[in-house]
């Protein structure tokens, strides 16, 4: 890998521990912005709990995704290490799947015949497919 294509990657890197910090935040405020206290109020305490829990955990994680990319983001970029490429394979696999479940996952109900969230989606979907490739680009692109 030439040093154009490391700096590429480095910052690739670096935009995707911003994005997934960003994520992180708006996941603490997810259930405002899609207004759901309502229909959480009415599901069973235990549900209520566990929702919130994991709300919480998804943003630490990707907190602690963000934080380790931003510092070790040119060691990732030229996987200078086998933990730098299993961490950029975990990552990866990672966006890798929750891009797919965009689709896999969510009916289609949600968004059809709403341009706004059409947008949306498809912003989610190639969004966290980019931090995926970016990642697993890390991890196995390399030059000889």
């Amino acid at each position: 890998m030439n040093l154009s294509d490391l700096v590429s990657l480095d910052l690739a890197l670096r935009g995707a521990a911003i994005a997934q910090f960003a994520v992180a935040i708006l996941n603490l405020f997810l259930i405002r912005i899609m207004k759901w206290e309502l229909d959480l109020d009415r599901a069973p305490l235990l549900i209520r709990e566990v929702f919130r829990i994991h709300v919480v955990f998804i943003s630490f994680t990707l907190s602690i995704f963000a934080v380790l990319t931003w510092q070790f983001a040119h060691e990732i970029a030229s996987a200078a290490s086998p933990l730098a490429i299993w961490f950029a394979v975990a990552i990866g696999l990672f966006w890798l799947a929750r891009s797919a479940m965009q689709w896999l996952h969510y009916s289609a109900s949600h968004w059809r015949g709403d341009a706004l969230r059409t947008v949306i989606h498809w912003a989610l979907f190639l969004g966290y497919g980019a931090m995926a490739i970016v990642y697993l680009t890390s991890a196995f692109w390399r030059n000889g």
